[in-house]
């Protein structure tokens, strides 16, 4: 099969196409033909060297992915259309055309999602429904306050937020505006040009930036609200802050690869910024880098 590698850390271009075997699977796995495999943007970190998450090269990338079981087993028959997360950060591995994964990682794919909507599914979803209702326990009537709202993990944020029950105000660039109406967000604010802490107090805020993102979302909770960051090299805040101010905090530190959770989430439409095919993925990391894109990168082989 083919499969994406590197020999060293660094720019897009030390990714290759080279050959491998097959994977075979082991105890409670499937073989999955790699349908879309997502990129995201821990990819290109840990591509880069800034995030070591798999050791010294050689090794593959990719977690994300959505494909066909090649053959019956462990609750799975041939044919069937899944997608899932490997687990993280594991040893990757979604960037090639078959992949061996934990049955239990897995769901069957929603028919309201393309094969390629679904490779790029896994990793926000699962992030933000475990960070957004798992550790802040947003549930219907709260008043939430989702940062980068337009991007991978803030655009899905955004419907499961709102599949809860919530009010979902987001900040965007104003550009994103329409976008974000479309996905259900109440009330947004252009972070250009406008300051977020001017609106009325919420429940939870999903910071998705961090720095002195936090601090100022403090701001905005109200008395034994909850902050939630997913950034943990620089989430701005800590535990004790929190107490002074009388909010909780919740550092959200790794994705875990969950079919049931996957199975729980709501019906979300993602949106796909490219579609690359798979011997193309140093541009599809340059992409990612590039920071403006709308929504999720696919590889397909």
């Amino acid at each position: 099969m083919r499969v994406i590698t590197q020999k060293t850390v660094g720019a897009a271009s030390v990714l290759e196409v080279a050959e491998a075997a097959k994977p075979v699977p082991g105890p409670g796995q499937v073989l999955v033909k790699v349908g879309a495999a997502g990129v995201n943007p821990v990819d290109t970190y840990i591509r880069a060297g800034g995030f070591p998450a798999l050791g010294e090269p050689p090794f593959t990338l990719g977690w994300d992915l959505a494909g066909t079981v090649e053959q019956d087993g462990e609750g799975f028959t041939a044919g069937d259309e899944v997608y899932g997360l490997l687990p993280f950060p594991g040893t990757g591995g979604a960037y090639a055309e078959y992949v061996a994964v934990n049955a239990s990682d897995l769901a069957l794919r929603p028919s309201y999602l393309t094969v390629e909507e679904a490779g790029a599914v896994p990793m926000v979803a699962l992030t933000a429904w475990q960070a957004l209702v798992g550790r802040g326990g947003l549930s219907a009537g709260q008043r939430v306050l989702i940062h980068a709202a337009a991007g991978g993990v803030g655009h899905v944020a955004v419907q499961i937020a709102k599949a809860r029950g919530a009010y979902v105000i987001g900040t965007a660039s104003a550009a994103k505006h329409d976008f974000l109406r479309s996905l259900g967000a109440d009330e947004l604010i252009d972070y250009r040009h406008e300051d977020f802490t001017s609106i009325e107090p919420v429940d939870v805020v999903f910071d998705l930036i961090g720095g002195d993102y936090a601090e100022r979302s403090a701001k905005v909770l109200k008395p034994g609200g909850v902050l939630v960051s997913i950034i943990p090299g620089n989430p701005g805040f800590d535990v004790d802050r929190a107490v002074d101010l009388g909010i909780r905090f919740e550092l959200f530190m790794s994705v875990s690869a969950s079919g049931a959770d996957l199975a729980a989430l709501p019906q979300l439409r993602v949106e796909l910024d490219h579609i690359v095919p798979l011997a193309d993925v140093a541009k599809a990391h340059e992409l990612v880098e590039s920071k403006r894109t709308t929504g999720k990168v696919v590889l397909v082989p």
